[in-house]
């Protein structure tokens, strides 16, 4: 069964005061039936954030992670430091550090593989911009970007006990556009058929604008197992609600 998944990425905001009380808002959902909540603060308050969500049930999540194990990388954070501070899961991939930083597909690749063995879920994530939208292109995009776990789909390499996807429309981030929940029904369908075995528990998730109108919508979708929320995640009101309609409430 692939239950309800929320990913709270809080990308480069906040400050100790700030997430206090957002966490302070947000503690309970840990304790929802039926849902799993992850929240992903910067890096310099992971280990605080991680103590804070002790018995509250929500998992923690990092927004990088380096494509190397240890050594001279100065600025980098490798994977089983995260997993010795109690992170579970890691974004991979996100389209900020693609576009931004020079995470091209190889390096995906690499961040995903150190992820895995050490014991973190990778949430790779995929998404077209919106000249290759306009193009056509966007299903290509998303195949040449699958291809990080092409050895997992092959069956070249182990597959993760639970492999997730986040299909992120570059063009809907951040914009209030979020896209079609029947358009996004049909990439996640095809995205999950290409998985082939691994396919059929994986959870593939959408992002980009997603906010409390339009989740119950997304959530609908027999293919769309959940949501990464960006902005709306740094609200514990707007965060509570959607975590909510996510589950049907």
């Amino acid at each position: 069964m692939r239950g309800p998944l929320v990913i709270g990425n809080w990308k480069m905001n906040g400050s100790r005061h700030s997430i206090v009380q957002l966490l302070d808002g947000i503690s309970g959902l840990g304790r929802q039936a039926g849902i799993e909540v992850v929240v992903c603060p910067p890096f310099v308050y992971l280990g605080e954030v991680g103590a804070r969500l002790q018995s509250t049930g929500l998992r923690l999540g990092a927004q990088h992670v380096s494509e190397y194990g240890s050594g001279a990388y100065t600025g980098e954070i490798g994977a089983a430091m995260l997993a010795d501070i109690g992170c579970g899961y890691v974004l991979v991939g996100h389209s900020e550090r693609r576009a931004l930083f020079g995470a091209d597909d190889v390096r995906v690749a690499r961040q995903f593989e150190q992820a895995q063995g050490a014991g973190l879920t990778p949430v790779l994530c995929i998404g077209e911009n919106a000249e290759q939208r306009a193009a056509g292109q966007a299903w290509e995009v998303l195949r040449r970007q699958l291809a990080a776990i092409e050895p997992i789909v092959e069956g070249r390499a182990p597959c993760p006990r639970t492999l997730v996807i986040a299909y992120e429309p570059v063009w809907a981030i951040g914009t209030g556009a979020a896209a079609d929940p029947q358009e996004v029904q049909l990439l996640h369908g095809r995205i999950r058929a290409v998985l082939g075995a691994a396919g059929r528990d994986a959870r593939i998730l959408y992002g980009g604008s997603v906010v409390t109108d339009n989740v119950r919508a997304l959530m609908a979708q027999p293919d769309i197992d959940g949501v990464l929320v960006g902005g709306a995640s740094l609200s514990a009101e707007q965060f509570t609600a959607i975590c909510e309609l996510a589950t049907g409430s």
